[in-house]
């Protein structure tokens, strides 16, 4: 168990250690999906567009929809450039796992059953890259299928909003025997342990990635640490409420 420091020091960015970085939501900032979102989170940058589609996987029931996701870091975002990987040929392990989880992220908070027959394809392209960018990914998603999903209530597609719960998700993790919320890159790069909650705005956990990259934890350390993630994601829901004015 850690022994953490009882002080309120703050960051490199000035930030203190529950602090979020600034956080912003872009509706509509794309105009041919039917939901999109330009999400910022400090210097993270990340576009999430969902289309619609009445194409979905067979292993899906006919009565029932499908939310699938795709998750890419572009060239520039970030210092040293990174190839497209459609040019190597195939997707890195980081990539396949950061869109499952945003796939499965979403699936939780929306009813399959009432998109019938109907798909959301969620894309996510990172424009600046700063730490968190799967968190953000998701959180911007949400926003950006709530807005597809509108689009098919409206046209009559489907007859009950499926939506179940707000998501969202935010990194954090220890460093230097203290708890930090929303890490950016530096502090992602040297943290002891690093986790990243994906919470509903029941405060029901939806999934945990956490490992002890440098020194194990606690069980005691890991409620510490929900607590601290749990705040900063409700006000990230509160943030897409509001956008969405519901």
């Amino acid at each position: 168990m850690f022994n953490f420091k009882d002080v309120k020091e703050q960051r490199l960015d000035g930030r203190v250690y529950s602090e979020l970085r600034p956080f912003e939501l872009h509706r509509n900032f794309s105009s041919h999906a039917e939901g999109s979102v330009l999400v910022k989170l400090g210097e993270t940058c990340v576009l999430c567009t969902a289309s619609i589609s009445n194409k979905k996987p067979s292993f899906v029931r006919d009565n029932e929809g499908w939310i699938t996701a795709q998750y890419s870091m572009l060239p520039g975002s970030v210092h040293n450039r990174i190839e497209r990987e459609v040019i190597i040929g195939k997707q890195t392990g980081r990539t396949q796992e950061i869109q499952r989880l945003i796939g499965r992220s979403l699936r939780s908070a929306i009813n399959l059953k009432s998109l019938c027959g109907f798909s959301l394809s969620i894309d996510c392209d990172v424009l600046k890259a700063d730490g968190g960018t799967r968190c953000a990914s998701i959180t911007g998603s949400w926003v950006a299928a709530v807005d597809a999903i509108n689009v098919l209530i409206k046209r009559g597609n489907i007859k009950e909003n499926p939506i179940k719960n707000a998501i969202a998700s935010i990194s954090i993790g220890i460093l230097n025997n203290q708890i930090i919320l929303d890490m950016d890159y530096h502090e992602d790069s040297q943290c002891e342990v690093d986790m990243n909650v994906v919470m509903n705005d029941n405060g029901n956990i939806v999934e945990l990635q956490g490992t002890g990259e440098r020194s194990n934890f606690s069980r005691k350390d890991l409620q510490k640490m929900l607590d601290i993630a749990e705040n900063g994601i409700k006000y990230l829901i509160c943030e897409q409420k509001k956008a969405l004015k519901i």
